[in-house]
């Protein structure tokens, strides 16, 4: 495990929802793009570093812009300085000839269907189940294992997203208690 890694990926899961929570609720877009300034650094990073970050965050990024997701002015800020740190680190020159557009590929496709089912009211009429999977957008939780059991990615990196997770849903709880009221 390494402790870096697991603290950006956290980092990244808070400040991406709190960036998210501050934009759609208070409609702050200064405050949403300042913590989207953030977010696109570390994430810039993960993914400049290590090459299973990499597939996870453009899946996320190209999955979200593929269905629309892509909706507001701290979208386009932190997706700005995720591209330019991203130049500034390299493109991953130590991992960039084992790059598997495979892989990119099915973490797109889980993003895109996370995405597109999430608050749709077709999907949610179907079930209860398909509700909650889609609210916590469970795809791309089980294909990165998946991807991990089958050796296509290290399992630390489920690992590593489900500290992402937790801290996203972290983020919209702190929103909660120190925002939602002012």
């Amino acid at each position: 495990m390494n402790p870096i890694i697991l603290i950006l990926y956290s980092l990244s899961g808070f400040l991406m929802k709190l960036s998210d929570d501050v934009y759609d609720e208070k409609h702050n877009k200064l405050i949403a793009s300042i913590i989207g300034v953030f977010c696109g650094i570390a994430i810039a990073y993960l993914a400049s570093h290590n090459l299973d970050a990499a597939y996870i965050f453009f899946g996320i990024l190209i999955g979200s812009a593929l269905s629309l997701k892509i909706d507001g002015i701290h979208h386009s800020i932190t997706f700005l300085f995720f591209t330019i740190f991203f130049i500034i680190w390299g493109f991953g020159g130590t991992f960039l000839g084992s790059f598997n557009l495979i892989t990119l590929a099915i973490c797109i496709m889980a993003a895109f269907i996370d995405e597109i089912a999430h608050d749709n009211p077709k999907v949610y009429e179907v079930s209860n189940f398909l509700r909650v999977f889609f609210d916590y957008r469970f795809t791309m939780k089980i294909i990165i294992l998946v991807l991990a059991l089958f050796g296509f990615l290290d399992i630390w990196t489920f690992i590593y997203f489900i500290f992402f997770e937790i801290f996203y849903i972290l983020g919209e709880l702190v929103f909660g208690m120190y925002f939602s009221n002012d």
